[in-house]
Order: C-alpha cells, then sequence, then structure tokens
C-alpha cells in the first residue's frame, strides 16, 4: 500500500485563499513598488473567480522581520467556494504565476497557498546548510536548488539568501588609520552615524519620551564620491577624508546573513503543487544524500519535514501503546496470557483495510488517517473479543474446540455486522464531506471504514483459525507438563532416594 499512498503532515485542504508575493529589484522606492502592485492587481482582478483581493506594499515575507521592505508587496486573494469553479486553489496558484510572470515586467511574482493555519510565511518544504563559510553554502545550495528543481510537485523552489544585493565595500588600512591619529570605534561611529543617524538623544515632554534621530545633513548615501569625502577629526584636531586611509567601491554580497547554532546558515525551499509533501520531501531528501556533503557542512530538514517527522513519531508510540494496552486489559479480563493473542490478529486485518480504503480513494497518510488507525485497534479488537468470549463460555459447557467456534460463529454474526455496519454508516458523511477544508477529516473516516470492513469481513475467518492453532499448542504444551510430573524417572534421584 506505501507505494500507493503518499505521506504528509496534513493535508493543506482547498480554503480557496492564496498569497502573491510581487517582488522588485532592491533599489526599488515603494511608489515604483506601489504602480507594479496595480498593474498585478488589475490583471488579478479582471479573473472572475475573485470575491476579494487586498494588497499591503513594503510587505517582507518574514512574520518576525522587524522593518518591512520597500521594493515587496503581498496581495492576498479570496476565490469563490470549492463547488463553484472548476479547478484547485493550487492549480490556479500555478497557473496565475505563470501568466503574470509572461505579463508583468521587472519583478518578481512568487504565490503560495494559505495552509490549515491561515498563514504562508514558511515554505512547506525547507532544507537548512549549516557550515562556516558562506559562500561556499551559497554554492551549493545552487547544486540543491537544482536537484530539488528535477522533483515533481516542487515550484517556487529559492534560495533563502539572495548573493545580489548592491553593497559599498569600506577596507579600512589599519596602520594609515594609525599613522593620521584615528581609531577603529571612532570610525565606525562616524560612518554608522552617516548611513543610519543615531537616536542616543531623548526628548521628554510629561510622562513621553522621543527619540531624537541626529544624522548627517544632505548627504547621498547611495554616492561613492560622497562617501570618500567623509570627514574624520583626529586628537591633534586636523580634518582627515575616509580615502586618505580606506579604499571604497560598490560590491555586490548577500542580502542577508543567517545563522543557525552560531553558524551561518542557508535555507533552500519550495512549495508542492498536486502532490504529498511528505513523499515530495523523501524524495528530495533521497536526492541530496546520494552525494556526499562537502567537509564541514551538515544539512537538517526543517518546515513541514520536521513536523511531520515529530508527529509520526509520537503518533507511531502512540499506535504501539495502544496494541499493548488492549493486551494488558484482555489479559486480566480472561485470566490468560494466550487467548489475548487471538484478538491481537484481528489488528492486521484491519491495518490492510484501513491502508487499501486510503489508496482506492487517493487520500494520504497524515496525522488525522494516522489517528483514524489509532481509534480502529479498540473498535476492531471488539468484533474477536465478541467471538472467543463467547466460544470460551461454549467450551466451559462441555463443547469441542471446532464445534464452540461454530456455534459462537453463528450466534455473534449479528451482533458484529450490526455494530460495524452502524459504524461504516456514521462515517460516511465525514467520509464524502466535500466542503472547504474537508480534506483534513476525509482520511480519518476512510481509514476507520476500509479496517472495520476489512475486520468485519475477515475476523469471522482468521480469528477462528488463529484460536485453533493456539489452542492445539496449548494442549501440547500441558500434554508435556503432565507428562514430566507424572514421569518418575524423570524426577531428582534424591527425591527418589527419600
Amino acid at each position: 500500500g506505501a507505494g500507493f499512498i503518499g505521506n504528509e503532515f496534513v493535508n493543506m485542504g482547498d480554503r480557496g485563499e492564496l498569497v502573491v508575493n510581487v517582488e522588485l529589484p532592491k533599489d526599488a522606492n515603494i511608489q515604483q513598488t506601489n504602480l507594479k502592485t496595480q498593474e498585478v492587481e488589475r490583471y488579478i482582478l479582471s479573473k472572475l473567480e475573485m470575491v476579494n483581493v487586498f494588497s499591503s506594499m513594503g510587505k517582507s515575507d518574514n512574520q518576525f522581520a522587524q522593518q518591512g521592505e520597500r521594493h515587496k508587496s503581498e496581495i492576498s486573494i479570496k476565490l469563490v467556494d470549492k463547488s463553484k469553479r472548476s479547478f484547485s486553489t493550487e492549480q490556479f496558484s500555478a497557473i496565475l504565476k505563470k501568466e503574470l510572470e509572461q505579463k508583468i515586467e521587472g519583478a518578481k511574482i512568487t504565490t503560495s497557498q494559505v495552509d490549515i493555519m491561515g498563514s504562508t510565511s514558511e515554505a512547506p518544504i525547507q532544507l537548512v546548510l549549516n557550515g562556516g563559510d558562506v559562500d561556499r553554502l551559497l554554492s551549493y545550495a545552487d547544486t540543491i536548488l537544482a536537484k530539488m528543481k528535477t522533483v515533481p510537485g516542487t515550484s517556487g523552489q529559492k534560495i533563502s539568501i539572495e548573493n545580489n544585493k548592491p553593497e559599498v565595500s569600506v577596507k579600512v588600512d589599519k596602520e594609515k588609520m594609525a599613522a593620521l591619529g584615528l581609531r577603529m570605534d571612532q570610525v565606525g561611529n562616524v560612518i554608522n552615524l552617516a548611513f543610519s543617524g543615531n537616536s542616543d538623544t531623548k526628548l521628554t515632554d510629561g510622562q513621553y519620551d522621543y527619540d531624537i534621530t541626529v544624522k548627517l545633513d544632505a548627504f547621498n548615501r547611495q554616492s561613492v564620491d560622497e562617501l570618500k569625502q567623509l570627514a574624520f577629526v583626529n586628537a591633534a584636531g586636523q580634518t582627515v577624508r575616509l580615502d586618505q586611509f580606506a579604499t571604497i567601491q560598490r560590491t555586490v554580497g548577500p542580502a542577508k546573513l543567517e545563522r543557525k547554532d552560531r553558524m551561518s546558515s542557508v535555507t533552500i525551499s519550495c512549495e508542492v503543487i498536486g502532490r504529498p509533501q511528505g513523499t515530495v520531501g523523501a524524495e528530495i531528501q533521497a536526492l541530496v544524500e546520494k552525494d556526499p556533503l562537502p567537509a564541514a557542512m551538515t544539512i537538517s530538514y526543517e518546515g513541514n519535514m520536521k513536523t511531520q517527522a515529530d508527529a509520526f513519531g509520537s503518533l507511531g508510540l502512540a499506535l504501539i501503546a495502544s496494541i499493548i494496552f488492549v493486551y494488558l486489559i484482555m489479559v486480566a479480563l480472561y485470566n490468560s496470557y494466550i487467548y489475548p493473542f487471538v484478538v491481537l490478529f484481528s489488528i492486521p486485518v484491519a491495518m490492510v483495510g484501513a491502508l487499501l480504503a486510503l489508496a482506492l480513494n487517493l487520500q494520504s497518510l497524515n496525522i488525522f488517517s494516522l489517528l483514524g488507525i489509532i481509534m480502529l485497534i479498540g473498535l476492531v479488537a471488539k468484533n474477536a473479543i465478541l467471538l472467543v468470549d463467547y466460544t470460551n463460555h461454549l467450551k466451559e459447557r462441555g463443547k469441542g474446540t471446532i464445534e464452540a467456534l461454530i456455534e459462537s460463529g453463528r450466534t455473534r454474526l449479528r451482533p458484529i455486522l450490526m455494530t460495524t455496519i452502524a459504524m461504516v454508516i456514521g462515517m460516511l458523511p465525514l467520509a464524502l464531506a466535500s466542503g472547504a477544508g474537508a480534506e483534513w477529516k476525509n482520511g480519518m473516516a476512510w481509514a476507520l471504514i476500509g479496517g472495520l470492513t476489512s475486520s468485519m469481513l475477515l475476523t469471522l475467518v482468521v480469528v477462528p483459525v488463529v484460536y485453533v492453532i493456539i489452542d492445539k499448542i496449548q494442549n501440547w504444551f500441558s500434554k508435556r507438563k503432565k507428562n514430566i510430573i507424572f514421569n518418575p524417572k524423570l524426577l531428582p534421584a534424591t527425591v527418589n532416594a527419600g
């Protein structure tokens, strides 16, 4: 079944909401961003399926960033209800991205879906590279990006650090600086004042404090020539220009630096369209791990891949725990360690049915369908308990094992059918629901329906067979025990001597 059933953390569902991010070149101002965003809006609004469109300019896609970025904007779109359109939000998102890329010039367009929590900030698949040297990290990130693009179902693949931000580099010659009577902290303070100003001074008016920002007047931050003329006063009161002790030039560099565990890091991420996220993630992981990582570099998988691994791990433990508890309770009830095993044989039968139902309905294995499978364990054990319990009862009355099983199967068939069919019918509305967000719950219902149906049909065959086998084993053991007890030759010699 595993080949047909994808796995993911949670099915994203179809909320009919998506976000379009527009990114202009880094030096764009808010007016240019605004005009370009309006152009994108006009095109989006020409589509008939829109309910509403909301834009915000200068928006950073990182939810923790303090300030917005002037060259970016975000457009939130709400589509008509799922029943009134012929395509899914995923498909619409992919088509819209293609069309906008052709129509809109000079801007980078990305689209992302709104997830179960209503947020879009995180790409579902994230690989984080960790290592010492940023340049080596970035070059290896390109290799991973190329591999990621070959996996079907991925879209919007990107590297978190873009290496193309225009910068001004100031390389200070420490000897010249010392000879001119300046210290590094003085130089740093003046350059800081020139570019960002300082707000050390405050104005207090009643109960309020206002920051007073001090900046250099009429200083053009874009011009290298003006930066060269920046003046410093040394201890002797002489004025020194920056270009007397530093080389200043325009370069490009990483737009931002990221760290994880105090080491440089870079994140390669992508969206997933039309396939379960866990399956796509596993394929990317297999591709990346085929080649050994460069020295002093580590890779970790974040985003939904990490969440899914954590969730599946804890749900796997819950599954094992539930099987153990069902067994222990029955040991207490039957006062035997062996008969409860007969009941446990109904569980694999139900698992097969659950996985088959998921595969046939194109559902994935996610936390909700796993919850369904955990619930199954208690429900299907009930069918076997009804059979075993009545068989033991009949054997106490003196019937033979086979006879007791046939009689028990005949009498218990009705209650087993009635309870199971009632549960299956009760689950059908949940399995067939198709409203917005119904995809999250469908898997759970299908897992229960499949498991209950297969257990209803097969319990009546598998459990009696296992019962007979275990009964024979027990008889054989009890005969062996009797032989040992009643055969005087096998007793210790000391006993005979006594």
